[in-house]
């Protein structure tokens, strides 16, 4: 009997026990993904990839591996510390084993795709694999599904590629979603402004990390006037629109109210294409953004879902760029089951033109193929008759 997603099994050490380690034994942060969640995570990816297909986006598949000088230019380099490198027996040169697909999408868009017209639709499904997990998802492969708009710097591009993602969610069942934007630009610029500069700007930034108020406001004291505002920015953080007027009340220099007006720009575009879409700001959240040149997102389900995607401006290159990454595991376990699909006994003798006739019909057929198969053995809900209708298996069977 199938028990779901497998699990590494504890174990004593080999070196105290003569016993040969199980067969079973993964490596930590690795699993086995077993029926029927393996086939109910590859529906979710091409459920996901339909939407983006309908909207434009064509797809791509780069390769598990490259050579690292490659997988780390531009935004890949933000990734170097999560990534697994191995030695090319044939090129004698060093390949990188992918932590995330953005960087590799954007390679192909820069070099296999230069002459295509912008703007540039691309999608990708596939699994990456980092060199540890963290506390909240300590799963260290990691499959991904997601989009890059490549080419226009507009916030109808961040507004596209925001809503297409949540579309796509709302496509695999899942409801209450909350995109939340941040800003991971403004802080930094606001410290530039305000000339603050090295322990206490890193004691100022820990403090905005850990959505520490008083020790924001007892920080900015001894900075300049630019800094002076932060406490109330950090203060703002929650529904859009109250985060977008503090931001207007705010005096900001000029890179900081670029940054905001922008925002009020794209928060317009996404209302305009999904309207009933939640939308949350923090305008001085930076964490985890270090390759972001813009907005960023991350989509929330409702209750503790968790993370279910996250992306935001970037560049490609030279070229400007949005992208959204979703993560069909988290989805996975956010979503409710769906019913099985009804499996058909086919005796030996059966007639196989019944047997695809009820295949196109969307159910499942399991031909037996010896004696010893039966319904109960071969886990099937139905018995297909001489007929060719699908009976339900009866207790006995």
């Amino acid at each position: 009997m199938y028990c779901g997603r497998g699990r590494a099994l504890a174990c004593l050490a080999p070196e105290m026990t003569d016993d040969p380690p199980s067969p079973a034994l993964l490596p930590a942060g690795l699993s086995d993904l077993l029926p029927p969640e393996a086939e109910r995570e590859a529906a979710l990816v091409e459920a996901m990839a339909e939407v983006f297909a309908r909207q434009g986006y064509e797809r791509v598949k780069p390769p598990l591996l490259e050579f690292e000088d490659s997988l780390f230019a531009g935004s890949g380099a933000a990734l170097a510390d999560q990534t697994f490198r191995l030695m090319d027996p044939v090129s004698q040169r060093m390949m990188g084993l992918r932590a995330d697909t953005t960087p590799q999408v954007a390679r192909i868009a820069a070099t296999r795709l230069a002459r295509v017209r912008r703007p540039l639709r691309l999608s990708y499904a596939g699994q990456v694999l980092r060199v540890r997990g963290t506390q909240v998802a300590p799963g260290r492969q990691v499959p991904q599904a997601g989009v890059e708009l490549i080419g226009p710097d507009l916030p109808e591009a961040d507004a596209e590629v925001a809503a297409l993602a949540a579309e796509a969610l709302a496509e695999t069942g899942l409801a209450d979603l909350t995109l939340d934007i941040t800003l991971p630009l403004l802080s930094p610029a606001l410290l530039d402004a305000a000339g603050v500069t090295g322990d206490a700007r890193r004691r100022l930034a820990r403090a905005l990390d850990r959505k520490d108020a008083a020790a924001v406001a007892a920080l900015v004291g001894d900075a300049g006037e630019a800094a002076h505002g932060l406490p109330a920015l950090l203060a703002a953080a929650g529904p859009a629109e109250v985060a977008l007027a503090a931001l207007e009340d705010a005096a900001l220099p000029p890179t900081a109210r670029a940054i905001a007006d922008n925002a009020a720009a794209v928060v317009e575009a996404i209302r305009a294409r999904a309207p009933s879409l939640a939308i949350t700001l923090d305008p001085v959240e930076f964490r985890g953004l270090r390759y972001h040149t813009g907005v960023a997102f991350t989509i929330f389900g409702g209750g503790s879902t968790g993370e279910l995607a996250r992306g935001g401006r970037y560049l490609s290159g030279e070229e400007a760029a949005t992208g959204m990454t979703l993560y069909p595991d988290a989805i996975l376990r956010a979503v409710a089951p769906a019913a099985p699909r009804r499996r058909v006994f086919v005796p030996m003798r059966g007639d196989r033109a019944q047997a695809r006739a009820l295949r196109g019909a969307g159910l499942v057929t399991v031909v037996q193929l010896s004696a010893e198969d039966t319904p109960r053995t071969l886990r099937c809900t139905h018995v297909m008759d001489a007929a060719g209708v699908p009976r339900p298996v009866k207790e006995d069977s």
